[in-house]
């Protein structure tokens, strides 16, 4: 995952340090984004206009022109800037498209009106304007080309990003094109996992174009895409000898009188991700609710007033010899001392996750982070993280990878970002996007099943990072199942995730 700046870099490293020719790899990059997009296309019927503007996406634009030309497409070819502008490795292979025999469409050397009719002559058009190098507004003619592709009705395929768009956190779009699909060069660029830039990109691939992993490590090494070879590779598998203390002994703190259901997600999630034995701490005033929906787990009832938990009563030596990690905050409420969390994170030295109502607690006991023993998972959505760090949403939606790094370096937690793209941020730095998941997530009670699956695998996996990742990734994938096989994003609930779980690990 990179800016275009570190891809700059990265470019440069694989030509100066390692001996890569910058043709070659130019060569590669518009040969990989045909062999990607060829099963769109119809040799017979279709049209193709390549969009060229001037640098490296320019050059590419003149690649895959020649490409798609050599195997039998109608391609029209049009250069938008001035001939003489074009420079470098981009002029090199608008040289040999021209010795091949082909044909480029000087865009100045027609009205615009001209240009906009034979546009809609063509059923795709693949936009080479601008890629990463765009640098502040938009300027003549792009800043009238780019809208009036986005108002054709036609099929747009994008080279690297749509054009317009910056490739780093930051995205104030204000014109850019919206691409049907982006054919993204060997690494995904960082706008593609930020809204609202993401909008943009449509459906997204990434090709590769030849780049040693050499150079890319040695530019960009701290984020990372969690794809599903990720969670095959790390997921747990059970030993035929195994017993239920082998997967774990969890305790999750969660639950209120007038919160009910969240308890009840997250003890049901836990399980369904293999937890071995489960505990459930909640308020004496809600465990007759609680107990008649769920029959695996067994209960500690907790002291209430309120309504909710006031104290836990759970000793040191409880704490220590009966639990391997803890998950606290799932509808646990807001209205007493939240004092207990203090002593969870004092007293208790393994693993804890803490989400929702737990995370409006932890901003009075935040200092104590540092210095914990175990791990700390905080699990916020964009509202809960930014009332943790006292900025608005506006800032913390802008600023997702920037800030997630810096607080959970800071405090020496994984910080679990939720959102589209959800975040995994470990105490070094590093981060994982996760790429599953939609718009069905945004309902009351995903994010307290989310809790109970990252509990039960922080206690099977060694390694926190894949056990937090895996979590999120089979979370998002369950509802990617359930949106493709007749539920609608609207009629998904939560508790539909837990039940389709076992759909969703088979496939794992």
């Amino acid at each position: 995952m990179v800016t275009g700046e570190e891809m700059h870099q990265i470019d440069r490293y694989a030509i100066e340090e390692i001996g890569l020719k910058e043709e070659l790899l130019m060569e590669n990059a518009g040969l990989a984004f045909v062999n990607c997009i060829l099963p769109l296309l119809e040799k017979k019927t279709d049209r193709v206009a390549v969009l060229i503007g001037v640098g490296n996406n320019g050059g590419d634009g003149f690649v895959i022109s020649r490409s798609l030309l050599e195997k039998g497409y109608q391609v029209d070819v049009w250069l938008i800037p001035p001939l003489e502008k074009v420079k470098g490795t981009a002029k090199y292979h608008m040289e040999v498209f021209a010795k091949c025999g082909y044909q480029i469409l000087n865009f100045e050397n027609f009205t615009y009106e001209h240009f906009l009719e034979k546009l809609t002559s063509c059923t795709y058009l693949i936009d080479a304007l601008l890629g990463t190098g765009i640098r502040g507004s938009l300027r003549s003619p792009y800043k009238e080309i780019i809208p009036a592709v986005n108002k054709l009705d036609r099929t747009v395929i994008s080279v690297d990003l749509p054009s317009g768009l910056p490739s780093s956190e930051v995205c104030e779009v204000e014109e850019a094109i919206k691409a049907t699909y982006t054919v993204t060069l060997q690494c995904p660029k960082l706008s593609a996992f930020t809204y609202p830039a993401r909008e943009y990109y449509g459906e997204l691939s990434v090709v590769d174009i030849g780049i040693p992993r050499l150079a890319i490590n040695e530019i960009s090494n701290e984020r990372f895409l969690w794809t599903e070879k990720d969670v095959k590779r790390t997921l747990p598998v059970r030993k035929p000898s195994s017993h239920k203390g082998s997967h774990g002994k969890a305790l999750i703190i969660a639950g209120s009188k007038t919160m009910t259901g969240a308890p009840v997600l997250t003890t049901k999630a836990c399980h369904r991700l293999g937890a071995g034995l489960v505990t459930l701490a909640i308020p004496d005033v809600a465990h007759e609710v609680v107990a008649s929906q769920i029959i695996e787990a067994t209960f500690h009832l907790c002291s209430s007033k309120n309504g909710e938990i006031n104290d836990t009563h759970l000793s040191d030596k409880q704490l220590k010899d009966r639990y391997d990690a803890i998950a606290v905050g799932p509808g646990i409420g807001r209205n007493n001392t939240g004092s207990f969390l203090k002593t969870l994170l004092t007293d208790f030295q393994k693993p804890i996750i803490i989400d929702a109502d737990g995370l409006y607690y932890l901003k009075r006991y935040i200092s104590t982070l540092r210095t914990r023993g175990g791990a700390t998972i905080l699990t916020p959505h964009s509202g809960e993280f930014a009332f943790l760090i006292n900025e608005s949403i506006k800032t913390v939606e802008e600023n997702r990878f920037s800030l997630s790094k810096q607080f959970a370096m800071q405090h020496g937690v994984y910080l679990l970002l939720k959102g589209p793209n959800t975040i995994v941020t470990t105490p070094t730095g590093n981060q994982f996007i996760n790429p599953t998941g939609n718009s069905a997530l945004a309902k009351g009670g995903s994010g307290d099943v989310l809790t109970g699956m990252v509990l039960a695998l922080v206690m099977q996996q060694q390694d926190l990072q894949p056990a937090i990742s895996n979590a999120a990734f089979l979370h998002g994938k369950a509802a990617d199942i359930l949106t493709s096989h007749g539920f609608s994003p609207l009629s998904v609930l939560a508790s539909d995730l837990v039940e389709i779980m076992p759909q969703v690990l088979d496939r794992f």
